[in-house]
């Protein structure tokens, strides 16, 4: 018999942009790929500034391009690239693109996008989200050990309404023995802290995924780990 965890949700926010998303060297990574002259010679505290300004000099499709190629690299090819740039400018691609492993980036890319030209792109929608889970024997915990993304999607959406997305479209694998989706559902995963019977988790992911849960109160649920190793 599956193990049985009380879930608390302790914080619930929406956000707009990642931690740590971009960072000074993006910025001037990207100042260099745009031809700028003398990036070295720009203060690091008006790097975004100048970054944002010189994206917003192209076509809201060639910047999408150029940050599309920088985040990419050899990822995408230039066909995926000029297709996706001009999607984008209408579709949350980090929701909608079949590669799941790429959501996180392309948020991101998003983001940095929206705020350049000021809401001509979708509006980024992301959650961060701390709750605590517990139980009365320590090793129940184990479940988390490894490959701990899938129990805990798994938990969490025992919180959320039947009509949640995630139960829909992911059925079969919250109540199987395989999720594979799971570490690309869930961008970012911290462990806050941990005692004897408790651990609170921090979790960083697209508000397409767990909007829902903004409304969980405190409940009682099941989990399982997958039974086969990735």
């Amino acid at each position: 018999m599956n193990p049985m965890f009380k879930v608390e949700i302790i914080k619930f926010s929406n956000i707009t942009e990642l931690p740590d998303a971009w960072s000074s060297k993006h910025y001037n990574d990207l100042l260099e790929l745009m031809d700028y002259d003398n990036v070295n010679d720009i203060p690091s505290e008006e790097l975004k500034e100048t970054c944002l300004i010189l994206l917003s000099e192209n076509e809201p499709e060639d910047a999408a391009a150029i940050i599309l190629k920088y985040i990419f690299n050899d990822r995408l090819n230039d066909g995926q690239i000029a297709n996706l740039s001009n999607e984008m400018r209408d579709e949350k691609i980090w929701e909608e693109y079949a590669d799941l492993s790429l959501h996180e980036e392309f948020f991101n890319a998003s983001q940095l996008l929206y705020e350049t030209y000021n809401g001509k792109f979708p509006f980024p929608e992301a959650v961060k989200f701390e709750f605590k889970v517990s139980t009365n024997n320590e090793e129940d915990l184990d479940v988390f050990k490894s490959q701990t993304e899938a129990p805990l999607i798994r938990l969490i959406a025992k919180g959320m309404p039947e009509n949640a997305l995630i139960k829909r479209l992911y059925h079969e694998q919250l109540v199987g023995e395989e999720f594979n989706e799971a570490q690309n559902i869930i961008w970012q995963l911290q462990k806050e802290m941990k005692d004897s019977n408790s651990i609170i988790f921090s979790i960083i992911s697209s508000a397409y995924w767990f909007k829902d849960l903004k409304y969980a109160e405190s409940f009682e649920a099941t989990t399982h780990a997958d039974e086969v190793e990735n």
